[in-house]
């Protein structure tokens, strides 16, 4: 990397409540020769917000490829450059990519400013392991793809980060509870660290109902967490077998698939059909 070269500050932005921004992230802002911001009108309320009158250029999804180039010449001739996007840490679905590859290939040397990031807060508050995640952003907006996207997803034992829009939030959890079973586990993080904040717990099929009689605003950006399956048991037939065996010799067939589906982590109706035959086979 060449000490003649500008630097690319990749800075964190808040996502809601303005005073979440580091010292760091303001002195870079203020000091570097340009910002590369994914709505330069939607940025400059953050930078007037802080007396900072650093030059905008757009970055964004439909122009990336030809801003880059550009903002890649500035680094090139030794002058700093801030890549923002409206909210949170750039490149977490937002634009941003393809100019921290160039400006890697270039031997630019490209350092992050940490801050404010919506799934990270919302794992921190919702209550489910975060030991290991698996962030997978926003789901297929068509309906088969987003089925296919989640039926892939069943068996990881990972909590699952996705981001979702207020207009498509009740379609989303519809889709979730047939891929997972209604009872798996899950939060809706709704407009965090704005003044509407609210996080809500419970399965899906609680949450469904939520959207469904409004208790759950449809309005807002969402962060959905649904927790994992179960590590050993949702790739064990055996174990889950023994599990529910187990729940047979105390209760009825149905109360026993739906309390399994909850230690499982699998499916309410396919252990019904197994609590079936091994009844049957008990005869």
């Amino acid at each position: 990397m060449s000490d003649r070269y500008g630097k690319l500050y990749i800075v964190a932005t808040p996502i809601g409540n303005l005073d979440d921004i580091s010292r760091r992230a303001l002195d870079v802002l203020e000091n570097v020769a340009l910002i590369a911001a994914e709505d330069t009108r939607h940025s400059r309320r953050l930078l007037s917000h802080y007396a900072i009158n650093t030059s905008l250029r757009a970055c964004h999804d439909f122009n990336e490829r030809r801003a880059a180039a550009g903002i890649i010449r500035e680094l090139l001739d030794g002058n700093d450059v801030a890549l923002i996007s409206d909210a949170g840490t750039p490149l977490i679905s937002d634009p941003g990519y393809r100019l921290v590859a160039a400006a890697h290939d270039q031997g630019i040397r490209v350092i992050p400013v940490p801050g404010a990031n919506a799934a990270v807060a919302a794992l921190s508050a919702a209550g489910l392991p975060t030991d290991s995640f698996l962030y997978l952003g926003y789901a297929p907006e068509k309906a088969a793809a987003r089925a296919a996207r989640l039926e892939k997803l069943v068996r990881e034992p990972y909590t699952l980060v996705f981001y979702e829009a207020p207009h498509r939030i009740r379609d989303f959890l519809a889709a979730a509870a047939a891929a997972f079973g209604s009872e798996r586990q899950a939060v809706l993080a709704r407009e965090l660290t704005k003044q509407y904040e609210s996080l809500y717990r419970g399965d899906l099929d609680q949450l469904l109902a939520g959207v469904d009689s409004g208790d759950i605003p449809a309005r807002g950006e969402f962060v959905v967490l649904v927790q994992g399956a179960a590590t050993d048991r949702a790739t064990d037939d055996t174990e889950t077998e023994r599990v529910l065996t187990l729940l047979l010799e105390e209760l009825p067939l149905k109360q026993a698939a739906k309390l399994g589906a909850k230690i499982t982590g699998r499916k309410k109706n396919d252990l019904y059909a197994l609590g079936l035959k091994l009844t049957d086979s008990s005869k």
